[in-house]
């Protein structure tokens, strides 16, 4: 993994969070290089904090603390990754991280007011318009917002969106293959974007996400699977790992309903969505849910006697298998003896390989064309 990083006359190293021993993966990409770029070209910062939107590990941070060391910035991501990368990076470049506030991304709309934004545009533009909507009602008239992106990303009919939802844009000429959305805040609040509300009748089950949640209006493939097929037994115990709106940890309450349920997500948006989700279809006190990188940070006295995991196989714009396999192996650390951990997961994706290095056993339990169902036990 190369570590090194230089942008606008800035140097230091950047390490991804968790780090991974892939070559091809690295903190920062071209249109964080970019934005630097382009907005070190002005040499002075305008008056106000600066705002940084989905910096990835902290290479926005980390740069903009290293020049201007008495800035005050607000981080703002819904990943927790991303809070755990921008803080070791700024740890491991020996800066000190005072003037830098840590924020969730649904805390935007009551921050203080900006003097300029720095963003990186998100995968998912619902998640986007939220975080533009958010800022209509906290920038002033005039305020830039700076979005770096691929080239490839950037159309007529994004900028026409962006618009809608805080002020005119326009883009950059292209250089390594990114660009330069710049926006002018217009000042006029939007309302927020309204939840998602959906049921799953089947399982009698009302589900919302907020906009940053896989699968917004219905059940993905893998976890409808993994819903036909869960594990029987009298589990005292229950974790659902990347548990996303919840939909597996809301059924596990049903069948087992002497459990103590854990909701676990890298997602802020993902975890505040399962809490409403518990709390919507009348489940009460048996419900726990926790903001975390995989099962890294739980208390040590959490563990489980079952585990559900419907792992991602991509972080970011990156596609890796070392989040599934930090997942595998976090939740061995925290199974019972005789525990099991039921995964689901694309078939190509080899997961009964690292399960049974891992465990020293796998079992498949159900497949179709594209998923496959495996269970291996401590």
């Amino acid at each position: 993994m190369t570590t090194r990083f230089s942008a606008a006359g800035i140097e230091m190293q950047l390490r991804r969070y968790p780090e991974t021993a892939d070559a091809n993966l690295q903190a920062w990409d071209a249109a964080d290089e970019h934005l630097l770029q382009h907005f070190c070209e002005a040499g002075e910062l305008p008056k106000g904090p600066v705002m940084l939107l989905n910096d990835s590990f902290g290479a926005l941070c980390c740069s903009l603390k290293q020049r201007w060391p008495e800035t005050e910035l607000l981080f703002c991501s819904d990943a927790r990754t991303g809070h755990l990368g921008a803080q070791a990076n700024l740890t491991l470049n020996d800066l000190a991280p005072g003037n830098t506030g840590f924020h969730a991304s649904r805390e935007l709309a009551s921050l203080p007011v900006p003097g300029l934004v720095l963003a990186k545009l998100p995968k998912n533009l619902n998640f986007l318009a939220d975080q533009l909507r958010q800022l209509s009602g906290l920038l002033p008239a005039g305020t830039l917002v700076l979005i770096g992106a691929k080239a490839k990303s950037i159309n007529k009919a994004l900028l026409e969106n962006i618009g809608s939802h805080l002020g005119p844009a326009q883009a950059s000429l292209a250089w390594k293959k990114t660009r330069i959305i710049t926006v002018v805040a217009d000042g006029k609040p939007r309302p927020p974007l309204s939840i998602n509300r959906w049921s799953v009748p089947e399982y009698d089950l009302t589900l919302s996400n907020l906009s940053n949640v896989f699968a917004a209006s219905k059940l993905d493939i893998g976890a409808r699977l993994m819903l036909e097929h869960m594990p029987t037994d009298n589990f005292r115990s229950v974790i659902d790992l990347g548990c996303g709106n919840g939909v597996l940890g809301l059924r596990a309450a049903q069948l087992y309903p002497e459990a103590q349920v854990h909701f676990v997500d890298e997602s802020e948006m993902a975890v505040a969505s399962a809490e409403a989700n518990w709390t919507d279809n009348g489940f009460k006190d048996k419900g726990h849910f926790h903001w975390d990188d995989c099962l890294s940070h739980l208390d040590e006295s959490i563990s489980a006697d079952l585990i559900l995991c419907n792992p991602p196989f991509h972080q970011g714009e990156a596609i890796t298998d070392h989040i599934a396999w930090q997942m595998f192996n976090d939740a061995k650390r925290r199974l019972k003896p005789g525990g099991l951990l039921q995964v689901v997961g694309n078939r190509h994706l080899g997961y009964h390989i690292k399960l049974k290095r891992l465990f020293g056993n796998c079992k498949t339990v159900a497949s179709n064309g594209k998923f496959v169902i495996l269970q291996a036990w401590c």
